[in-house]
Parts: structure tokens; sequence; C-alpha cells
């Protein structure tokens, strides 16, 4: 039974996928401020011509770009929830632990997706 597997990443792992994360959920949560800012003014019909965006916009049909904004946003506040859920794992110090293997996520894949929960192997399961 004394297996020396892993069960957790240390403190100065956790630390690091920390800053990752907080780096990522400022830059998404811009991205989403951004979105809404642009599906705000898509509603003024286009008062607010300055900006060569919502020139393109208005050429385009309006209200696909405002559903597009829409799914953008709403697609961009799951990202930031589920950023935020992930420091909530590095504060329990359950972050990077699969939900199904309850093996440690490789921490490749956790710098690029930084609020995975699942490893590589538990998602081809699925699959």
């Amino acid at each position: 039974m004394a297996e020396d597997v892993k069960v957790r990443y240390s403190d100065s792992d956790l630390e690091k996928f920390r800053k990752i994360i907080v780096d990522k959920m400022e830059k998404a949560q811009k991205d989403l401020e951004l979105l809404r800012s642009a599906y705000k003014n898509d509603g003024n019909n286009g008062t607010d011509d300055t900006s060569p965006t919502f020139k393109a916009f208005e050429e385009g049909s309006e209200t696909m770009s405002k559903e597009a904004n829409t799914q953008l946003a709403i697609r961009q506040e799951k990202f930031v929830r589920d950023l935020k859920n992930a420091l909530l794992r590095i504060e329990n110090k359950t972050y990077g632990i699969c939900r199904v293997t309850g093996k440690l996520i490789n921490p490749e894949r956790l710098k690029l997706v930084p609020h995975a929960t699942l490893s590589i192997e538990a998602k081809n399961m699925q699959g």
C-alpha cells in the first residue's frame, strides 16, 4: 500500500498555477467588459460610429452581431466562473486532481487549460 504516488501538487506548484489563473482571469474579465460594452453599444444605432468595430457590425446583420456577442459573453462568463472555481480548488489544495481518476492532471495540460478538472485519460474515457 505504500505507493509513493503524488496525491496533490505542492504549495509552490499551486502558487505557480494560481498566478497563471489570476492572469487569465484578469484578461477574461477585460474581454467580458469589452463584449458587454459592445453589446450595449449595438443598441444605440451606431451613434458611436467613431469606432471601426461598430462600423463593421453595422454593415453585417445587427441581430447577428447581438446574438454573437451574447453567446461570446455567456461563454466568457462561464470561463471566468471556471477560473474562480479553480482558485477555490487551489485554496483547498485539491487543484489539479482529476475528479474521475483521482490522479494528478498533467501540469502541461493545466498550463493550457488551467480550469481543467479532468485528466486526458478521464476525458478520453468519456469520448
